[in-house]
């Protein structure tokens, strides 16, 4: 196919100019229903954002990832070290849900979840729309010199950003190091934790930063999200698309003329007024094409169906589409691609379920004294050393927590307390000695079986090693 005379096509991003520098970009303030029921999810979103280090599920934060102390909650469900599989099989089912529904739909998590867009679209720009005005005023103001108009508005507006990141960097740290953490932080002397503050200044730059300075870069550049989607779409995945077919028509683009027939004279429902390109936000025209840029954001949707009405045509020139549906007419089915990713999506949700269902809120470990064998002493009493390793995941103290033998006769002696308490969200360890009468033993290594009590409720089983006299096999 050869490309018309008269088509252009850049070869650099939409943020970057000829001469390759910052292209600075003054969308239009976004209007219509998409940006309606867009600013809805993205409030709903926002206030679980924001909240979700501070709401407890039955004593535990509702998400929090402190790496340091290596403690995950997820939904309410703490995670420990010993969970690890656990988080593994959730990451890999998050993996495979954004990438079938990336197959599906695009890049609609980009224009409707993702936090980045969230905070970009509908908080900072539109405290940039209050202040300095929509796109006209935006970049009028940009190229006026420094008066006091333009002073008053530029520091305002950064003194807002900047507390708006700061906000922004304690919810994150709450995130990492717990929410009760954080607000004894804030309540205490601040010269008392300076690390942490030092770690809050840092986070509050880095988002006043991406923000205020780097923005929709985010995306183009720094996310690798947006990489994937050239392995990821293809003819059948539905998109925010321009239904060139209808929009060229025979001869092209033109603009609207009163009282002009334009299917008799062969035009296209484009009137190339290109509304949709001067509000992107990432400065790209649709008409070309998926891209790279492209969130899915939908203003451009919102702005050509107001044009469109403008002018007495049909809306959804701009559309959710898929290729196949705008060129040959084909609606969306379910492909082999897609069924692929569904089954192994529903085997991982399987798997996680059953592994869930198998977990145990007391974890207990028993392991032998590393260089240590056995001792034989009186009345024919073989005896290990151990240590062993109580973990309490609930948000309760388990009270009275002592062993028993299940699989042999023989005694378990604490080094300390026969019984002891494992605190709430804690662990207890020690050291112990298990006794045998060496006639119990069926060979020079068995395996025991240990009953891990709370009084006289059995709440864990483990299994160890006992050694014992060859000569005994």
């Amino acid at each position: 196919m050869e490309t018309p005379e008269n088509e252009k096509f850049r070869d650099s991003i939409g943020t970057i100019d000829k001469s390759g520098k910052r292209s600075w970009v003054f969308p239009k303030k976004p209007s219509g229903i998409f940006y309606k029921y867009r600013s809805y999810v993205s409030y709903f979103l926002l206030i679980i954002l924001l909240s979700a280090p501070f709401i407890k599920i039955n004593g535990n934060q509702f998400l929090l990832f402190n790496v340091l102390e290596r403690k995950f909650n997820i939904f309410g469900f703490p995670f420990w070290p010993q969970d690890f599989h656990l988080l593994v099989v959730s990451l890999i089912i998050g993996v495979v849900f954004i990438i079938l529904f990336t197959v599906v739909f695009g890049r609609i998590f980009c224009g409707w979840i993702c936090p980045q867009t969230i905070f970009l679209e509908m908080v900072f720009r539109k405290i940039e729309y209050w202040i300095d005005g929509d796109r006209g005023k935006q970049i009028r103001l940009s190229k006026q010199p420094w008066n006091a108009e333009k002073i008053r508005k530029r520091v305002l507006k950064w003194i807002i950003f900047f507390i708006i990141s700061f906000v922004i960097a304690n919810v994150f740290l709450a995130y990492l190091i717990g929410g009760d953490t954080l607000i004894s932080y804030i309540t205490g002397d601040p010269l008392d934790n300076v690390s942490t503050l030092i770690s809050l200044t840092i986070f509050t730059c880095v988002f006043y930063f991406i923000f205020a300075w780097f923005r929709e870069q985010v995306c183009i550049i720094a996310c690798p999200y947006g990489r994937l989607q050239g392995v990821l779409l293809d003819n059948k995945t539905i998109n925010v698309a321009y239904d060139y077919v209808r929009g060229e028509g025979e001869k092209g683009r033109a603009k609207f003329r009163k009282n002009e027939d334009r299917a008799e004279v062969g035009k296209g429902d484009c009137i190339d007024c290109k509304q949709c390109v001067v509000v992107c936000p990432t400065n790209i025209d649709i008409r070309n094409g998926t891209q790279l840029e492209c969130v899915n954001c939908t203003a451009c949707i919102d702005e050509c169906d107001h044009m469109m009405e403008s002018v007495g045509l049909p809306k959804g020139l701009i559309r959710y589409a898929s290729e196949d549906s705008i060129a040959k007419k084909i609606p969306f089915k379910l492909n082999a691609r897609i069924k692929g990713y569904s089954a192994v999506l529903l085997i991982l949700i399987g798997i996680l379920i059953g592994m869930l269902f198998l977990r145990n809120d007391v974890e207990a470990t028993i392991l032998r004294l590393p260089g240590q064998l056995y001792q034989h002493k009186d009345n024919n009493i073989i005896s290990n050393v151990y240590t062993f390793k109580v973990i309490n995941k609930t948000t309760k103290d388990i009270n009275d927590v002592s062993y028993k033998l299940l699989s042999h006769k023989g005694t378990i002696k604490l080094v300390s307390n026969h019984d002891f308490i494992v605190p709430k969200q804690g662990l207890a360890e020690g050291t112990l000695f298990i006794e045998l009468n060496a006639s119990a033993l069926k060979g020079d290594k068995d395996k025991l079986e240990i009953g891990v009590y709370s009084g006289d409720k059995l709440i864990e089983t483990t299994i160890t090693n006992f050694l014992g006299p060859r000569s005994y096999k």
